[in-house]
C-alpha cells in the first residue's frame, strides 16, 4: 500500500523520514488525521514544563493512544508535522522523533513557532497515518 521514495539525485536523508511516500488508495481501508498534539495532562495542566524531551516523548505516548483506538499504530503515519518553540530544541526532539518514527519514515514537516496554544507546551506534533 505505501511505497517510500528517495530520489537518487536528493540530500542525504538526516532522521527516520521519506522525501515522499507513494500511496495505493485502492488498497488503502482507513485515513486517520490526528489533531496537534500538546503535553498537558486531563486537566489542561502543562506536563514537563521546560523539558523538550519528556514533552515529546509525552506527545507521541498521547498520538500511539490516538492511533490505538482506530486499530493503528505509528508505524502507519505517513505525514507529521512538528512545531516548535525553539529550533536549538532540535537535536533534543529528533532522537525522540527518529525513534517513534523508526519504521514508518513518514514525509515531515518541522517548523518554529512563537507559541503553542498552552503555555508550558513548548512542542505540538499532528499526524495522518493510513493502513
Amino acid at each position: 500500500m505505501k511505497k517510500q521514495l528517495h530520489p537518487k539525485n536528493a540530500a542525504q536523508k538526516m532522521a527516520s523520514y521519506s522525501p515522499w511516500i507513494e500511496i495505493d488508495l485502492t488498497k488503502a481501508k482507513k485515513m486517520i488525521f490526528v489533531t496537534g498534539q500538546i503535553a498537558q495532562d486531563n486537566e489542561g495542566k502543562p506536563i514537563a514544563p521546560d523539558d523538550i524531551e519528556k514533552q515529546t516523548e509525552c506527545v507521541f505516548e498521547y498520538i500511539s493512544a490516538i492511533l490505538k483506538e482506530w486499530d493503528m499504530t505509528l508505524d502507519d503515519v505517513v505525514k507529521a508535522v512538528i512545531y516548535i518553540k525553539n529550533m536549538k530544541d532540535f537535536a533534543k526532539i529528533s532522537p525522540i522523533r527518529n525513534k517513534y518514527f523508526a519504521n514508518s519514515k513518514p514525509v515531515s514537516t518541522l517548523i518554529e513557532i512563537s507559541n503553542t496554544v498552552k503555555q508550558g507546551c513548548d512542542i505540538e506534533i499532528d499526524v495522518i497515518a493510513m493502513k
